[in-house]
């Protein structure tokens, strides 16, 4: 069946790094295309739109929603902007990949979801880990039974920020900490394994100076002998792998949010790797997430079967459930 040559025309909300990550990665993309950046100021837009050659610069994320042109917005702020910046994208009827976390918390979220619904409009949370390439094969694996019947999941993504109270990451007024930044990779990945929805949770964080969570650890249990062991920490250097063990062998992940390879390790047989080459091709990743949003927009999807709404929800919910467990609250949430 002949595939569509049409391209997405894309809308970047926000310019900062991430915006930066995803704008050099979507030029690679083969249905999708830049078109229009929008930020705070024109000059910052124009700057960007200049350094990735984006015919259009707006300045005001409204100026960028309401192009008639722009099919897709990406959202690219600080998540605690997220709520507002996505309903403006979807208020003004445009499809929507919003970086992770999609929200604060799941009463946010659930706003979001019915939004989108109502409107018979396209979301995704934009959690660009699950399309790589080598994470499509662990997935083949596991399906597969390669390993067996799965029974734990061990996952962590940890890097030091040093020392900055004022910074993002450990300023509570914009959701800082490891849970929402850092810690929504390990738990996502577990959930890509064994759902969303464990049977109970055992949890504790080091609330550090600034009142946020600088390290975290976090125990799931599914039943049946299923576990996943997940840390975090934005000032503690973790060595970021993953490992999914079976009762057939496992598999090992290394530096899993960004991996470029896995390893199959069966009982009793010679180890299986899988490397993709995309670094060869200067492709970070982020363009396989853009382009399953070009793929669900070009036959009619309104969300993704890799992760869908509901899944994100549901992790939205337990990352609620474990700050519940501390008592950790952010100043602008509803008491």
């Amino acid at each position: 069946m002949a595939t569509s040559s049409r391209k997405i025309k894309w809308g970047i909300l926000g310019t900062g790094g991430i915006a930066e990550k995803f704008a050099t990665d979507l030029v690679h993309a083969e249905n999708g295309e830049l078109y229009a950046a929008g930020s705070r100021t024109k000059e910052k837009a124009s700057s960007f739109a200049e350094k990735y050659s984006i015919p259009h610069a707006y300045g005001s994320y409204d100026e960028l929603v309401q192009d008639p042109e722009v099919e897709a917005i990406y959202v690219a702020t600080p998540h605690p902007f997220h709520k507002e910046n996505v309903l403006s994208a979807l208020n003004a009827g445009k499809a929507v990949l919003c970086e992770k976390p999609m929200t604060v918390n799941a009463k946010e979220l659930e706003e979001l979801v019915t939004t989108a619904r109502e409107k018979n409009l396209f979301l995704m949370e934009a959690m660009w880990s699950r399309f790589l390439p080598a994470l499509i094969k662990v997935r083949e694996w596991v399906n597969e039974g390669k390993i067996g019947e799965v029974k734990v999941v061990k996952a962590e993504f940890g890097f030091h920020i040093g020392w900055d109270p004022e910074g993002r990451l450990l300023n509570p007024a914009l959701g800082g900490g490891a849970l929402l930044d850092a810690g929504i990779y390990p738990v996502s990945f577990a959930s890509m394994i064994f759902g969303p929805n464990p049977e109970r949770l055992w949890t504790t964080a080091h609330i550090g100076e600034t009142g946020v969570d600088e390290h975290f650890s976090i125990l799931l249990d599914y039943g049946d002998g299923k576990t996943a062991s997940l840390h975090g920490g934005v000032r503690l250097h973790l060595p970021n792998d993953a490992f999914i063990h079976g009762t057939k062998g496992y598999i090992h992940v290394p530096q899993f949010l960004f991996a470029d390879q896995a390893t199959l390790h069966v009982n009793g047989e010679e180890p299986e790797q899988f490397k993709d080459n995309r670094a060869d091709q200067g492709i970070s990743g982020y363009k396989f997430e853009a382009e399953e949003v070009g793929r669900a927009l070009l036959e009619g999807k309104k969300e993704s079967s890799v992760i869908t709404l509901d899944e994100s929800l549901n992790i939205m919910r337990l990352l609620d459930q474990v700050r519940a467990e501390w008592g950790l609250t952010y100043p602008f949430e509803e008491k």
